[in-house]
């Protein structure tokens, strides 16, 4: 019995199905495929951006040492609420991806610490320093999500600083991942060793991000007194990006002696340890941080000595930390 090719074919076909299934091989549609978004902000020259960021920090030293008067608990807790105003100076289109030259500034900084910093008169010859307002710090961040020429940032005060950079990482998190463009459930594991000064040396953050979910999100309206209000504005979606971080020790516990330590003879013995965790709001219409929240646990037990042993000081330093980005809006003002 022969087969015409039309009936060849017909005959063909469902056989290929039977196997198809048996394999487990099965055919989507491309529109059933997980969708991948760019979560690189995606800014113009003229755009301007304002951030609420609140950040505080309780850090407690207890300080054991037969060669020093130490008190048994010095706690240093700073609390800092500032409004960072965001003006985009340029951007130079690179693929889906951009650099972004951009200029920062504090407006009204809220500021209780602790640590008070004291009211220095310039030396007789030396420049008057700018008011708060007046001061900015530019900057240029790179299509690998990269912050870089930074300027201008010396000028502010520590806590400043700090605030700054808490916004940096938080604007830029998503901006850092090695792929271009992310869908659900992807996840993104980096490294990248402590940036502050420390007696244990080699100290790395372990970080894993999870894309766990979309989810309506907005910014929120500033009222005239700098606080915030809630937001009636039709809300937008936005990915859902967990980070956790766990701190690293690289150096052993009997030796952890930094190269600066080692320099003025003297030698480090302890460890340490640190968790934190942060939840970012990115919109999938601007790639642009609309919230962030973090939270941080530090710990760490060490004993400073000369190189011989002696002149023996044990520290020990427990850290916490959180802290909340917000974009926020300018409040409606009336008309006189």
């Amino acid at each position: 019995m022969s087969l015409s090719p039309n009936r060849l074919g017909r005959a063909i076909i469902p056989s290929l199905c039977v196997l198809l299934g048996l394999f487990g091989i099965s055919f989507s549609p491309a529109k059933d495929r997980p969708a991948r978004v760019n979560l690189f902000p995606r800014l113009q020259a003229g755009h301007t951006l304002a951030y609420q960021i609140s950040y505080h920090r309780d850090k407690h030293v207890k300080t054991d040492s037969r060669v020093i008067v130490a008190t048994p608990d010095n706690s240093d807790n700073v609390d800092v609420n500032a409004l960072l105003r965001l003006e985009i100076l340029g951007v130079q289109t690179q693929g889906d991806r951009a650099v972004i030259r951009a200029r920062a500034k504090f407006e009204d900084p809220d500021s209780d610490s602790h640590d008070k910093v004291p009211n220095l008169q310039p030396s007789a010859g030396q420049p008057q320093k700018q008011g708060p307002n007046r001061k900015v710090v530019e900057f240029t961040i790179f299509p690998d999500g990269h912050i870089d020429r930074v300027s201008g940032l010396d000028a502010f005060l520590p806590e400043q600083q700090q605030v700054w950079q808490e916004w940096a990482s938080r604007f830029l998190l998503a901006a850092g991942f090695r792929d271009h463009r992310a869908h659900l459930a992807q996840k993104w594991q980096s490294e990248e060793a402590e940036r502050s000064s420390s007696p244990i040396a080699g100290l790395r953050w372990m970080r894993e991000s999870t894309y766990v979910r979309d989810e309506p999100c907005h910014g929120m309206p500033l009222t005239m007194q700098g606080g915030l209000a809630p937001s009636d504005a039709e809300p937008e979606t936005c990915a859902v990006i967990l980070t956790t971080a766990v701190l690293k020790q690289g150096s052993s516990a009997k030796n952890t002696t930094p190269e600066d330590f080692r320099l003025h003879n003297l030698r480090t013995t302890g460890n340490a340890r640190g968790a934190n965790r942060i939840i970012t709001y990115i919109s999938l219409r601007t790639g642009l941080l609309v919230r962030a929240t973090e939270e941080a646990t530090q710990q760490m037990t060490v004993t400073v000595a000369k190189a011989d042993g002696s002149n023996r000081v044990h520290y020990d330093v427990t850290a916490t930390s959180r802290s909340e980005v917000v974009m926020v809006s300018e409040p409606a003002r009336n008309n006189p």
